[in-house]
């Protein structure tokens, strides 16, 4: 099947309470936990637990969703609310103002393709910043249905790094991993990258 992801598809996620509030994903603290706080972007930030984490931490966070019911459960969920700026948008159309620190996203979807998502949020990095990209792993069962995300919903650590230019980025992290979560019976499947874009670019 293949799916929309655009606002409709979204925000019926979000209202028939398929979408969970969980804890801030494991690879967030293991890849960003030792920077220093400045700025970030959390693309696709659904119930806002990534961006909780990082504001509790110091970080001055703009978290940005299509969903207005999810961007709701998050608000009421910070309360550290000041250092985050909640934002409705598309991001296969929307701009920010600024670059950032940090940029990432945990398993955001948008109504464009996979790939050409994560170039378009990779250049909102700062120079000098940090890319942290999270996704589904692109495998054989991503054909399948409910128990693991479509094709054109996942990727691979090769496909993603391959479109990172080695003259403007340092790839630090490039895995793909598995991980059970409480209350799933089937492991997740994830793709983590991290890049650092370097000083010299404007």
């Amino acid at each position: 099947m293949t799916h929309g992801f655009d606002k409709k598809y979204w925000e019926q996620r979000w209202r028939q309470g398929s979408m969970g509030e969980s804890p801030p994903n494991p690879y967030l603290a293991r890849e960003i936990g030792e920077l220093p706080p400045g700025t970030a972007l959390d693309a696709g930030c659904g119930g806002g637990a990534e961006a909780i984490w990082l504001a509790s931490r110091g970080w001055q966070v703009t978290a940005a969703d299509i969903s207005p019911e999810a961007l709701a459960r998050a608000a009421s969920r910070a309360k550290d609310s000041e250092r985050v700026r909640w934002i409705e948008a598309d991001l296969s159309v929307w701009h920010p103002d600024t670059r950032f620190d940090l940029v990432m996203t945990h398993y955001a979807h948008p109504a464009m393709p996979q790939l050409e998502f994560y170039d378009r949020i990779a250049g909102w990095v700062a120079p000098g910043g940090t890319l942290l990209i999270v996704g589904h792993l692109h495998t054989h069962r991503a054909t399948d249905h409910h128990d693991h995300p479509p094709a054109e919903a996942s990727a691979t650590a090769e496909a993603i790094t391959a479109r990172l230019d080695e003259t403007a980025w340092e790839v630090v992290t490039a895995e793909e991993c598995q991980r059970t979560v409480t209350g799933r019976e089937v492991p997740l499947h994830d793709v983590v990258v991290r890049a650092t874009r370097s000083r010299s670019l404007l």
